[in-house]
């Protein structure tokens, strides 16, 4: 399981190390909303593009906006910080998705970086990495939200769930979705690349592959779940210091 760097804002700025890596392993940092979302509020003008302010604005819960903020302004501080350029300069673009050739595949930034970002209400999470990399973190759901998407994952999944008590079942599904979303952004296909094509298991570890990459758990707080997945085409096995536990 990975252990997140904690990204904090002050009056300063930011203050914290830039992305590092090793080959083939993903450097990822934890974004409290409550902690960061009033300097991120404040410096979000001069600090994001605009099509990121207008994203925010049009975002109706002022959670939701907070969230939204934080994190963009989290990935650019990084981004400029690994790059060595101040965070408005930083140019963020998309590939193709590999499904459709559409303009709308992983994001993407200059320098040989990879990164995936995932927010949620309340933190997000973010990933950086020299090979493509996704993450996802979700807040647990209820048992209702659980009963009607189970039934779009691998059988084997549903399986899973289904021998499960009801106390247990939404904790395991949101480990799940969390690994399966990673593993989808990573592709540069996101949930149009189908939720029941890999089987990477509900239980406390996930299970190995999808062939070609590798999904692991990330320590989030409690209520939350989370995952990151890397690619390790023509990559050798992460060592075990990667993972700090």
């Amino acid at each position: 399981m990975y252990q997140p760097e904690v990204f904090a804002l002050t009056d300063d700025g930011y203050r914290g190390p830039a992305p590092s890596w090793r080959p083939g392993a993903p450097a990822l940092w934890l974004v409290d909303v409550d902690l960061t979302g009033e300097h991120a509020r404040r410096i979000a003008p001069g600090t994001l593009d605009p099509a990121e302010l207008g994203r925010a604005d049009r975002l109706i819960s002022a959670a939701d906006r907070n969230c939204y903020t934080a994190a963009h302004v989290a990935l650019r501080v990084l981004l400029g910080a690994r790059q060595g350029v101040a965070p408005e300069a930083v140019r963020l673009t998309r590939e193709r998705c590999p499904s459709c050739g559409g303009p709308h595949g992983r994001p993407a930034t200059g320098g040989g970086i990879h990164f995936s970002l995932s927010h949620t209400r309340g933190i997000a999470l973010l990933a950086f990495a020299d090979v493509p990399v996704g993450v996802d973190v979700e807040s647990v759901p209820e048992a209702r939200i659980v009963s009607e998407i189970e039934g779009q994952l691998h059988p084997a999944e549903s399986r899973e769930l289904a021998e499960l008590t009801a106390e247990q079942r939404p904790a395991a599904f949101a480990r799940v979705w969390t690994r399966k979303e990673a593993y989808l952004k990573g592709e540069g296909t996101g949930l149009v690349g189908g939720l029941d094509r890999e089987h990477v298991g509900t239980g406390p570890r996930p299970l190995p592959g999808p062939a070609g990459w590798a999904v692991t758990d990330v320590a989030v707080p409690a209520g939350y779940a989370a995952a990151v997945a890397v690619s390790t085409a023509g990559q050798p096995p992460a060592h075990d210091g990667d993972r700090r536990k």
